[in-house]
């Protein structure tokens, strides 16, 4: 039509200027014209290959491998794939192609491309997941409520030690309990990265992984202050378990993770603090909980909740030097470490020096 003539017409203007310029001057416009095209030609070719192997299995993309091989198929596209990149194109020739691409397939190269940005990102996964034996979810319903992983580990930690999780509607609460580097905070963390790439599809740090669906995440891990909205440490914890304590009283089926929970306040608030709220997360049982603490005196006042499951990190002690197993075990421990551990650093002997 006229619109189209006009935008070929100053397609083919645009490139002569170019050639001209490049001539009289160092600019490098139509070079960089001509070798966009040939990196076109190449991966429209590449792509054409791939897709016809593609074609041969049995996948979810068989539905956009035959709409692109048919786009490929194109007889304009098909003449400038067999167009020889090495030869000299015309003024003429490259001002042709370079509306066809522009001006008549745009959204069908921006398709093509998007395409292969995609597989790009499966095959990567595919790659990482086998070479490091991860598995992929089974997604389950989310009335089911149960999140059960074997062998799970934190995805970034090399030669990481799994462990076993079970949560299910009548013990959808875990206690954790555990010294200073026993490994806690690494279990909530693999815990809630494996959920989150479960529900994207994406394998997870494990030997098997069954999850309902949930409809949100929640944690409280690492809690920074906010300087800028004026909220201490403290506060700024308050304020998070609040948003989660909302989104739980809103009816929705979430995963809720508090690592120390009112670790920045003092020990008495935050005994107070991590029993009230334990023991009113527990009713909300459509939702999956993990607390962690090193106030064990707080489990001792939960037994008496039917569905709170009690988890510990242990510390075995070689001599004065305690060692983890980063494996959990049933119960609460016993374990106090802390002065243990500053004595073993010297910091006392330092001071009083």
């Amino acid at each position: 039509d006229g619109g189209t003539g006009k935008n070929a017409l100053a397609t083919a203007s645009s490139m002569i200027i170019q050639k001209l310029l490049s001539k009289l001057t160092r600019d490098e416009r139509y070079k960089k014209s001509v070798q966009g095209l040939q990196a076109t030609i190449v991966t429209l070719n590449r792509s054409h290959g791939m897709l016809e192997l593609l074609q041969q299995l049995k996948s979810p993309l068989a539905e956009r491998v035959n709409q692109l091989i048919h786009l490929l198929s194109d007889k304009q596209l098909e003449k400038l794939r067999n167009t020889d990149i090495y030869a000299e194109l015309s003024v003429t020739t490259l001002s042709q192609y370079d509306h066809l691409l522009k001006s008549r397939f745009p959204a069908e190269m921006e398709n093509l491309l998007q395409f292969i940005y995609e597989l790009d990102l499966y095959i990567a996964v595919g790659n990482v997941a086998r070479k490091k034996g991860f598995t992929y979810a089974k997604a389950l319903a989310p009335e089911m409520n149960v999140l059960k992983a074997s062998n799970l580990a934190h995805p970034c930690i090399d030669k990481a030690i799994g462990n076993n999780v079970f949560m299910s509607e009548d013990q959808n609460v875990i206690f954790l309990t555990g010294a200073n580097m026993a490994g806690k905070s690494t279990l909530m963390k693999s815990i809630g990265i494996g959920i989150y790439l479960a529900h994207m599809g994406f394998p997870v740090a494990a030997k098997n992984f069954e999850f309902s669906v949930r409809e949100g995440m929640y944690s409280s891990i690492n809690v920074a202050d906010n300087i800028g909205l004026g909220y201490s440490h403290f506060y700024a914890e308050v304020v998070r378990v609040k948003q989660a304590a909302d989104a739980a009283a809103s009816g929705k089926r979430l995963l809720l993770m508090f690592d120390e929970l009112f670790k920045g306040t003092n020990v008495k608030d935050a005994y107070d603090g991590t029993l009230a709220v334990t023991e009113a997360f527990a009713e909300y049982q459509d939702c999956l909980f993990i607390v962690s603490t090193h106030i064990i005196e707080v489990g001792e006042a939960l037994k008496e909740t039917d569905n709170i499951q009690f988890r510990f990190m242990p510390t075995i002690m070689d001599g004065a030097r305690p060692r983890y197993t980063y494996i959990l075990e049933e119960g609460i421990t016993e374990d106090r470490q802390g002065m243990m551990i500053i004595r073993n650093e010297g910091i006392l002997e330092m001071l009083k020096s």
